[in-house]
């Protein structure tokens, strides 16, 4: 499939029992699909997706496959998201580099290494800081293993990464998503998705977590391409996309 230009048939499906939230198409095939995300997956979600949601299709159709905005899973990354929640994606980069060189490389002896007030001296929050110290701790004395983590159930990787102090339903799910991959989660309390859904489905407010989950709700289990799609909406609305797989993830909006 083309990065542009595709173009398909959206179908209307069965008609459901209970009335669908504002917008909502019926539900993606229900079939499970893939347990990590490829570019060959990331395509035949899109494709099954615009095939039952009629508006994800005119997304597909004018911007193509999204791209994978894949993290490497692990502690650097964990690192990273806690550093964007609440700022800006350029203030967090700053952050993140200013760290990392500093370091020569994210690491949990690192971080542990420096101590909150070598933290707070490059720049982290006195909470932030003592986020990433804490996540250090748990992967050195093995009370967090991400290998594990990784290969183990969806629900119960990510009630472990609630279990730590400074990762919560959002940065939890982005892990899930970027990092590893998985094709059905949608991201709580992200703004861009609210603002993308509220336009693409035409609603007249900001849709709150209630439509949000009723809506994402009719794309499983392929939600974590739906959310790509609606972020490259997004950007794309406000001159910012570029179709490229190294691009920033768009995330805007973050929570804890």
């Amino acid at each position: 499939m083309g990065a542009r230009g595709w173009s398909g048939g959206a179908a209307s499906g069965e008609p459901c029992r209970r009335r669908p939230a504002p917008g909502a198409g019926p539900p993606a095939e229900a079939a499970p699909p893939v347990r990590r995300l490829n570019q060959a997956s990331l395509e035949e979600g899109a494709r099954r997706l615009a095939a039952t949601d009629p508006d994800l299709a005119r997304v597909l159709t004018r911007l193509g496959v999204p791209p994978m905005w894949g993290r490497r899973p692990g502690f650097a990354t964990l690192v990273r998201i806690i550093l964007e929640q609440q700022v800006s994606l350029s203030a967090a980069r700053t952050m993140y580099r200013r760290l990392s060189a500093r370091l020569g490389g994210i690491t949990p002896e690192g971080i542990r290494g420096l101590e909150a007030a070598g933290l707070r001296d490059l720049g982290l929050t006195r909470q932030k800081a003592g986020y990433c110290l804490g996540l250090a701790v748990r992967v050195l004395d093995g009370t967090l293993n991400l290998t594990a983590l990784a290969r183990g159930r969806d629900d119960a990787g990510r009630q472990i990464l609630l279990a730590i102090p400074g990762i919560g339903p959002w940065s939890a799910d982005i892990y899930c998503l970027m990092a590893l991959r998985r094709p059905d989660v949608w991201p709580q309390g992200d703004l861009a998705l609210a603002a993308a859904l509220r336009e693409v489905k035409r609603l007249h407010d900001l849709p709150d977590r209630t439509v949000q989950q009723a809506l994402s709700r009719r794309w499983a289990p392929w939600r974590s391409v739906a959310a790509r799609l609606l972020w490259a909406h997004y950007l794309e609305a406000r001159g910012q996309y570029v179709a490229q797989a190294d691009n920033p993830p768009p995330v805007v909006g973050r929570k804890r």
